[in-house]
């Protein structure tokens, strides 16, 4: 690593990343965890997005990653998954978002064959809701309304 300062993500995008992977739980109807992985080996954070096994799968055709354990830094309300903040959870992979400094490009997302495929300079560019809106601001709105969908979450490998 370098003598550099490390690229973090901002408090906003932190409370985006949770509000994400929340907003996906709730649309796949399966919990979605988001772990942010610290600077510290790379120079720069990324969030991971998962999706914790079931007891039977068969995951020896997909990416599976490995999400918690006791340094973690988890994301959101976690799907309504009790996480023990001691144990790991083997996980689909969905994908992930890492902070970079290639101006003006400010974030890449990773998909789940670990392929670049999309970057932008803010994270609303790249996530597949745009949640960047506070729906309680104005009470006479619906706040489902103020939840934009951009573009289907793919779990269809390519």
């Amino acid at each position: 690593m370098t003598d550099s300062p490390a690229l973090l993500f901002s408090t906003e995008d932190i409370e985006l990343l949770a509000r994400t992977a929340d907003a996906l739980s709730s649309y796949l109807g399966k919990p979605v965890l988001v772990e942010l992985v610290d600077a510290s080996e790379t120079g720069f954070e990324w969030a991971i997005f998962a999706i914790p096994l079931d007891i039977n799968e068969d995951d020896s055709d997909i990416p599976v990653v490995q999400i918690g354990g006791g340094q973690s830094r988890l994301l959101g309300s976690q799907g309504g998954v009790q996480v023990n903040e001691n144990e790991t959870y083997s996980c689909r992979f969905m994908w992930a978002i890492q902070r970079t400094d290639l101006d003006p490009v400010k974030y890449i997302k990773i998909n789940h064959e670990g392929e670049e495929n999309a970057w932008g300079e803010t994270l609303q560019e790249i996530l597949p809701f745009d949640l960047s809106a506070d729906p309680l601001a104005d009470s006479d709105d619906d706040p489902i309304e103020d939840v934009t969908f951009i573009q289907p979450p793919s779990n269809q490998r390519h």
